[in-house]
Formats: C-alpha cells, structure tokens, sequence
C-alpha cells in the first residue's frame, strides 16, 4: 500500500471503491486479467465493516430461493472460496451444520428448506430428534436438517490475503465522481483518479456512492445492527460446529444461532436491531444526519409500520439480556446467564426498496461507467469469488456497449 502525491490526478484501468471481501475479490479478479486496479478504502485497513465483523459462516445455499443470485452465487462461490483458503493457506473448515425445528410448528418450513438446499444442490438431509442429538448431544429439537456442505473461515484472513495482492489505497475515502464522455475521475480527501471504469463496492454507503455518481438507486441502506455474545469456555463443550433455528421465511435474518469459529471459539447471535447509525456498533452510535435520512424514506417508513413487533422483539432482545438467553435456550437449553460474554456487534447494510420491502437477493445495476453493487448481504462473503465473476461480466458488457 502506497500514498501518491495529492498534485497529480493518477490514471489506472478500473478503480474499486470499498475494500471489503466484495470489492477486494472483484478487484483480485481484474487483476488476474491484467488490469490495472486500485482499491479505493475510506478506513485505515480493510475489512473493517462488514466482511470483518461476522460469524464467519462459509454458507451452504440452502436459504435461498432457487434460480435467485444468492443461490447461484452462494453455492458456485463456497466452492471457489474453499479452493482459495486452500491455494493460499488459509484455514477453515467444512464442519456442517444443524437447522432446527424445536415446534410442530416450524416442520413445513423445515421442509421447505429442504427442498430449497436440494433444488440448489446442497448435500443436506432431514434428520429426526435421536440422530439430531447423535450431531450435537446438547441441542433441543425434534427435527432437524443436517447441512454437510457449510463450513467456517476468518473473512478477515481472507481480506488481508486478497489485499496484499493488490494496490489498496487506505484513509481514501471517496469525495466526488465525475462521469465523463470516455472516463470516469473520483477525488478523495487527498487524491484524485482517473479511470475507464469503476466499480462500487461501498457496502453500508453504497447507496450514497452511486448517487454520488449521478444514478438513482431505487432502494435505500438501512443499518441493522447484530449484537453478539461469545461462549465461556465451560459452554463452549455444549456446541460441536453451527446450530440454527428454522428461520422466518418473511424476514432475511437467521435468527440467534451458535458458531464454532475457526478457532474453535463459539459465538452466539446475531439479533437485528435497527442501528441510529450506519456505523452504530454500539447503542449510544448515533448520527443525526442518517438518522434523519431513514425517517424521510418512504420505504423504511412503510418497513417500519409493518414490522414493528419485529423490530420490538429485537430491541427486548437487545436490551435485556434474560431475553436473549431465552432465545439461545430454544437450541441450547443448558445456557446460563454467566456463559454469555459480550462479543463486538456487526453492522449489516440493508437495502429497502420504496414499497417497504426488505430486498433479499443482491442487487448489482450500471450506470454508463460506473457499476453499483447495491445490496451485498450475507452471504456475500461467502460468494464473493463468484460475485466478483458475475460483476466483470456486467463490467465487459457495459465496455461493449459503452
């Protein structure tokens, strides 16, 4: 990583703005092609978002709704992503995981996704209560789905991998971009850029970035923020690998999960709590500025009214410790309130379309020179391999046509 002099604009065959696992991945792909890339990051490393505040969960597929993005390149970039920890060294691990029903309930969803992991070309089966405790001897249930294909890695490993590869150009964050007839010029704080092509990998400000650049994205971010615990060690023992509950087909979270990390730590969560803050890791992250830009979209508004016993029910899970015991205990009953300790909070970027919807799949759209990935979320890490192919594939066609 290297600083150019602030007189001069510096010309490059295609710029990357964001260096999270989305970007550094696309930016990676380029560069094996032989462009010329740089990765533009507005902190002072990478993944310092998203792509390095999460589980770590390499996703199966099996969430996803067949023939969508996610199930496509969820599926095609485990497989890449398992090949590039090999390649270089990274660990992981294929350690499986449990979906689980704890209801009668929950048993047509739990079909459900089995059908949906078969139809995607996952390796899962249903399993009943006996073998349920076979897998992980401490989990409540009385079916499950066993997924042998999702595993764990340590996103962040695989950023700093990506970014050693590349010209990643940190405390650069993007200040104006301006389209030209053959070439795209994007200042910074302290530089300025000249290019054929850019791409938008911005994450929680990806909307920003692309308004920025003259288009009219037809969603908006809204931040949700993902409170975790870490397990002690005394009940770390009663998790083996990944435990989930059968998820709520209406909403794109997952719900209080356990996670054995590659390191063999467990971590328990994430609720989704809306965030005052696109950076609002912790409840007092406040700023007025966004939070007065949710209050004005008509589409978080329309969210707001119809979820707002979800959004209640995370709040009570966010500020009250006892609640969200009561959640981990549907998996795991034995969880004590001392074995919870708090562990550091994600953000998610979530797009809402104007109608109020949560937009599930990934949303990635061009505007002339300019190619916006405007909604990336789980499991984007997990796909970002095959992510980065489909976005130079929309990158040659707009270069044909442009």
């Amino acid at each position: 990583m290297h600083k150019t002099p602030i007189n001069k604009t510096e010309v490059t065959d295609a710029l990357v703005i964001g260096g999270g696992i989305v970007g550094l991945a696309t930016a990676y792909k380029l560069a094996l092609r032989g462009a010329r890339v740089v990765v533009l990051e507005k902190e002072r490393g990478v993944a310092r978002h998203q792509s390095g505040r999460n589980s770590g969960v390499l996703h199966s597929g099996i969430y996803y709704k067949p023939g969508s993005l996610k199930a496509e390149l969820c599926v095609a970039g485990r497989r890449q992503m398992e090949a590039f920890c090999d390649e270089h060294g990274i660990p992981w691990k294929r350690s499986g995981k449990v979906i689980v029903a704890t209801e009668e309930r929950e048993l047509a969803r739990l079909d459900d996704l089995l059908d949906r992991g078969r139809r995607n070309g996952v390796d899962c089966a249903r399993i009943d209560a006996a073998a349920l405790r076979a897998l992980e001897p401490h989990c409540a249930g009385i079916a499950a789905i066993h997924v042998n294909d999702a595993g764990v890695v340590d996103f962040a490993r695989v950023c700093a991998v990506l970014a050693d590869r590349l010209d990643v150009r940190t405390n650069a964050e993007v200040t104006a971009i301006e389209q030209r007839a053959d070439s795209v010029r994007v200042i910074t704080r302290s530089e300025s850029f000249e290019a054929k092509r850019i791409i938008n990998c911005g994450g929680l400000y990806s909307d920003r970035i692309a308004r920025m650049a003259g288009s009219v994205p037809p969603l908006r971010i809204v931040p949700f923020r993902g409170e975790y615990y870490d397990l002690s060690p005394r009940a770390a023992s009663l998790c083996r690998a990944l435990i989930y509950p059968v998820p709520d087909p209406a909403l794109p979270f997952l719900g209080v999960h356990f996670t054995r990390s590659v390191d063999d730590a467990v971590h328990c969560g994430p609720n989704a709590v809306p965030a005052f803050s696109r950076e609002g890791y912790r409840r007092r992250d406040i700023r007025l500025g966004d939070m007065i830009e949710m209050a004005s979209y008509r589409g978080a508004r329309k969210a707001g009214r119809r979820m707002w016993r979800t959004a209640v029910a995370e709040m009570v899970r966010s500020l009250s410790k006892r609640a969200f015991i009561r959640a981990a205990r549907r998996l795991i009953p034995e969880i004590e309130a001392r074995d919870l300790i708090p562990a550091r909070s994600g953000v998610r970027a979530q797009a809402i379309g104007e109608d109020g919807a949560l937009i599930d799949d990934f949303v990635i759209t061009s505007d002339r020179r300019v190619l916006h990935v405007l909604n990336a979320p789980s499991p984007a890490a997990t796909a970002s391999l095959a992510i980065a192919d489909t976005i130079l594939e929309q990158f040659d066609q707009s270069l044909q046509s442009g």
